[in-house]
């Protein structure tokens, strides 16, 4: 049971179901918000489920959200048994997906003259925030002229901000990546905001990209060897 965050956009749905379909296990999906079926809908009628969150951080929606609806099901259904796995990010495979991502929009890998700016959604919690970070640090080591990250909301600096700041140092060029799993309203502002700041290019989302579907068959198999602990 792959769990999305939902989006009122099709093609974020289209997005996951084109990811899901590269995985060679019986997958079934459920979203948070903004469209159906809800996890609860999903595992009806099911006596064993691993539920796995299609999110990019460990944060309030992993934490959180998913542990209370899984703890709401069992409730319902003292029958019901589920294992629960771990997000996708942070992952070393996703950074190879980001720089394909950007050599798509014309921009080669490690490029010494370019500056990224690594952009995810943004979390009210700072070891979310504090992963992407992170994350931005270990790819700097590839040669870019620097790597900052950035976030679309609940944090500081926003995109446009970091475009903007990465100027003002003097660098040669500013490309935006964005570690977003699926396009839609936070994509679509990413790059109108940061087009309109400076950006030189901005790469797609990191979509349906095989290296997920293999990160997503890790995360089944991690789980069915050792479930993220549910409290209840």
């Amino acid at each position: 049971m792959a769990v999305a965050h939902g989006s009122r956009d099709p093609r974020a749905a289209a997005t996951v179901a084109a990811l899901l379909g590269q995985v060679p296990l019986d997958v079934r999906v459920a979203y948070l918000d903004h469209c159906a079926p809800s996890l609860q809908q999903a595992l009806s009628g099911l006596r064993t489920a691993v539920v796995l969150p299609l999110l990019l951080t460990e944060a309030y929606h992993s934490r959180v959200d998913l542990p209370a609806a899984l703890a709401e099901a069992r409730g319902r259904d003292p029958l019901l048994r589920v294992g629960y796995g771990r997000t996708l990010g942070p992952h070393p495979l996703l950074l190879p997906v980001l720089e394909r991502r950007l050599a798509e929009a014309g921009v080669p890998a490690g490029d010494p003259g370019t500056a990224v700016v690594l952009v995810s959604a943004g979390s009210s919690d700072a070891r979310a925030n504090a992963v992407v970070a992170e994350t931005a640090r270990v790819w700097r080591r590839s040669g870019w002229w620097t790597v900052t990250p950035a976030y679309a909301s609940a944090a500081r600096p926003t995109p446009a901000q970091a475009v903007a700041a990465l100027k003002r140092a003097g660098a040669p060029r500013v490309v935006v990546a964005p570690y977003l799993l699926a396009p839609g309203f936070f994509a679509d502002k990413v790059r109108r905001e940061t087009l309109e700041a400076g950006a030189d290019a901005v790469a797609d989302v990191l979509g349906a990209a095989p290296e997920l579907a293999e990160v997503l068959l890790e995360r089944y198999e991690d789980a069915l060897r050792q479930p993220v602990a549910l409290a209840g």
